[in-house]
C-alpha cells in the first residue's frame, strides 16, 4: 500500500510567524527520502498554510507525485492547471471548517465535475475525487471521468465506539470494493494514524493511504524521517503476512 504524505501542517507552523521555516519543500525531501510514495498540499482559498508559491515549488522539486487538494473555485482551478502538478484531489471546503469535514457530493455536482475533469485530463493531470463511501458517490465519480477515489475515513476515524467503529470500516471496504469493481483507483484518507491504520490496510482494494496531522505531530517527538518511516512500515506489514503465507502453502 503506497503512503502519501500531507505535509500542510509544516506550513501552518511556518504561517504561525509568517517567515521562511519550517520550509515546506525540506519536509517534502524527507519525506520522500523516508518513503513516502506521494506528496500531498491542499492549497486552501484561504491560504491558511500551503502558498501559490509552495505549490509551484513543490511541483519543481517532488521526485515521487504531487497530489494537490483543491476546492473547484475557478481560482483555484486556475493555479492548479497553470502548475499541472501529477495529480489533484478535488474537495469540498467552507471557510470556517478546522479541516475537511466530508466528502464532495460528486452526485449533486455531476455536470461540473465532469467539465473540470476534462480540463484537467487535457493538462495529462490525473483526477481524483475525495468523496464519502457511498454507492452513490462512487457511480457519480465513474461518470464524472474520474479514475481515482479517495474514500473519506473520518467517521470510521471519530467513531466512538468499536461498534461504531466497525460499521464505518464496513462501509469503507464494501466502498473499496464497488469503486474496484467499476474500475476506480481506491486511495483513503482523513483521520487516520497509527492507532487505527491497521483494519484499513486490510482491505485489499485500497491501494494508498493519504495521511499528514498524525505523522506531522509525531515528528515532533521522533522526527520527520522516524515518523514517516514508521507508518511506511505499518502498511508493509499485511503484505508481508501474505506473501509469507502464500510461501508457506507452495512450498
Amino acid at each position: 500500500m503506497r503512503l502519501g504524505v500531507n505535509i500542510d501542517h509544516v506550513a501552518t507552523l511556518r504561517q504561525a510567524r509568517r517567515g521562511r521555516w519550517p520550509d515546506p519543500i525540506e519536509a517534502a525531501r524527507l519525506c520522500e527520502q523516508s518513503g513516502a510514495s506521494s506528496i500531498v498540499c491542499h492549497l486552501r482559498e484561504d491560504r491558511r498554510h500551503i502558498q501559490d508559491a509552495d505549490v509551484r515549488r513543490l511541483n519543481e522539486r517532488v521526485t515521487t507525485r504531487l497530489n494537490l487538494e483543491m476546492s473547484i473555485s475557478s481560482h483555484i482551478v486556475n493555479v492548479a492547471l497553470a502548475v499541472r502538478p501529477a495529480q489533484v484531489t478535488l474537495v469540498p471546503e467552507r471557510r470556517q471548517e478546522l479541516t475537511t469535514e466530508g466528502g464532495l457530493n460528486a452526485v449533486r455536482l455531476g455536470r461540473s465535475l465532469r467539465s473540470l475533469v476534462r480540463s484537467f485530463q487535457a493538462r495529462e493531470i490525473d483526477v481524483s475525487l475525495f468523496i464519502d463511501p457511498a454507492r452513490d458517490q462512487l457511480e457519480a465519480a465513474r461518470q464524472a471521468g474520474a479514475m481515482i477515489v479517495e474514500l473519506h475515513t473520518g467517521r470510521y476515524a471519530n467513531a466512538r465506539t468499536p461498534a461504531a467503529r466497525r460499521r464505518e470500516r464496513e462501509a469503507i471496504r464494501a466502498a473499496a470494493k464497488q469503486g474496484r469493481s467499476l474500475g476506480l483507483i481506491i486511495a483513503a484518507g482523513h483521520g487516520l494514524d497509527y492507532d487505527n491504520i491497521g483494519a484499513i490496510v486490510q482491505i485489499p482494494e485500497i491501494e494508498e493511504v493519504n495521511i499528514g496531522f498524525s505523522i506531522i505531530t509525531r515528528a515532533l517527538s521522533v522526527g520527520l524521517a522516524a515518523a514517516v518511516n514508521e507508518m511506511v512500515r505499518l502498511l508493509e506489514r499485511p503484505m508481508r503476512r501474505r506473501q509469507e503465507r502464500y510461501a508457506r502453502h507452495t512450498v
